[in-house]
């Protein structure tokens, strides 16, 4: 069953507008309050946000939300969001929020929800909150209102839990670490923990304002991370977005390894001859080559980490994650987690002895390609006649030489039209034509 309201990770928009106004996180609050309310136990939620000045309205209205039907809040402040997926277990709360639009600029926010195991919401769970909310629940009577209160000691939690992820004897020191922190919700504890850990820690991107969250900086904008590593002559560089859930690993040159390098990396090191790792449709051809090399195997989702997740649940895989960075480590954690597969990458780079340009690009990635194409709401594309003869021809023109993955994203109205082949020629011209026809009809 899928949710109209609920996008690949949570419900997500702009703030103050459509579904991201203080009205609906309120009913959303309600519906959610309502849907995970035991009969018996703490009826609690945990709440985390990253540093969107947004968050703040999100956070009140969603408080005020779960207070009208019973639920108590545990407000945890700036926090990642894996933090709150580990706390909202280890608390025993009922349910948890992460109010974030991860790699988005600021003026988008959005809210995820964690059941009471620290997971993310299933279709199911996610369409009944919906039906909720087109349906209003009863709100509790006067003496069983909700109450909320401010969690302090959320940051200790989780540095100290993540410490354990790696090698009790192990540390960092003599390590040059650039750590940029996306001006998001990983600027305060990221670089305690590698400060902690005996790392020589650059930090940058820890000087948030509410709207310069993602700005020329974590993630998905890794230049300046780079001039730094640079600059600074630093080991390494470690960049996560907004809430911390992904990362992408710059070498002491300043070249990028995605997320696709950094579970190569990790499976090395964990998974053995006949193990499985699992990843989506649009990590790179090379990564399964590679894998197979070693004689593991390689499960392919949907684009969402919670996909990932899902399907790692559902086979007992250890290693996942996506190409932009979420890596997923179900010995520690239950959804992507930037800083804990960052401490994997240092802890490698540490018992290698390796520099890590000799130890990060760990295979050769087939030739890829990826086109956005903006779409106005209320059209669909991906129907249009000649956008599907587009995509046959491409399909026809790669054959066995290359893979073609076209889908709308989860989180933006975009078409994104990826095409993998090593005739490079043949791979810009497929992808490009793909991508004008959509563009047509847009």
């Amino acid at each position: 069953m899928s949710s109209s309201m609920f996008g690949t990770d949570g419900v997500r928009g702009r703030a103050n507008s459509g579904n991201m106004t203080a009205e609906t996180a309120m009913r959303l609050g309600m519906a959610a309050g309502t849907w995970f309310r035991t009969k018996e136990g703490a009826r609690q939620v945990v709440i985390g946000k990253d540093t969107r000045r947004s968050g703040y309205m999100l956070e009140t209205a969603m408080t005020a939300g779960f207070a009208a039907v019973g639920m108590s809040t545990l407000m945890l402040g700036p926090l990642p969001t894996p933090a709150v997926g580990m706390l909202t277990r280890s608390m025993r709360a009922d349910l948890g929020v992460m109010i974030s639009a991860s790699h988005n600029p600021h003026h988008d926010n959005g809210i995820k929800f964690f059941g009471p195991d620290g997971f993310k919401l299933s279709d199911d769970a996610q369409a009944g909150i919906e039906d909720l909310i087109a349906n209003p629940p009863e709100l509790v009577d006067p003496e069983a209102i909700g109450r909320s209160r401010r969690v302090e000691d959320g940051i200790g939690r989780y540095a100290e839990f993540v410490k354990t992820t790696i090698p009790r004897r192990l540390r960092l020191k003599g390590l040059r670490v650039v750590l940029d922190c996306a001006n998001g919700a990983a600027y305060k504890v990221a670089p305690q923990v590698l400060w902690e850990l005996g790392a020589d820690v650059i930090p940058i991107g820890v000087s948030p304002n509410g709207y310069n969250i993602n700005k020329d900086c974590g993630s998905t904008s890794t230049d300046a991370a780079a001039r730094a590593v640079v600059e600074y002559r630093a080991d390494i560089g470690l960049t996560l977005d907004g809430d911390a859930d992904r990362i992408i690993v710059l070498d002491e040159t300043g070249r990028q390894a995605d997320g696709d390098q950094i579970m190569a990396l990790i499976a090395g090191r964990v998974l053995d001859k006949g193990d499985h790792m699992v990843a989506t449709v649009m990590s790179n051809l090379g990564l399964e080559r590679h894998l197979e090399t070693r004689g593991i195997g390689l499960k392919r989702t949907k684009v969402g980490d919670r996909y990932v997740v899902e399907e790692m649940r559902r086979g007992g895989y250890r290693v996942g994650g996506e190409q932009s960075g979420h890596i997923v480590l179900t010995d520690f954690v239950t959804t992507g987690d930037g800083l804990i597969a960052g401490l994997q990458v240092l802890a490698a780079l540490i018992e290698s002895g390796k520099k890590a340009s000799e130890l990060l690009h760990v295979f050769e990635p087939v030739p890829q390609t990826l086109k956005n194409v903006r779409f106005k709401a209320g059209t669909a594309p991906l129907s249009a006649a000649k956008v599907k003869e587009a995509i046959a021809d491409g399909e026809a023109a790669f054959a066995d030489r290359g893979r073609l993955v076209i889908r709308a994203s989860g989180t933006e109205p975009l078409i994104r039209v990826m095409g993998e082949c090593e005739d490079k020629t043949l791979l810009h011209k497929v992808v490009d034509s793909i991508a004008d026809e959509v563009a047509r009809v847009t």
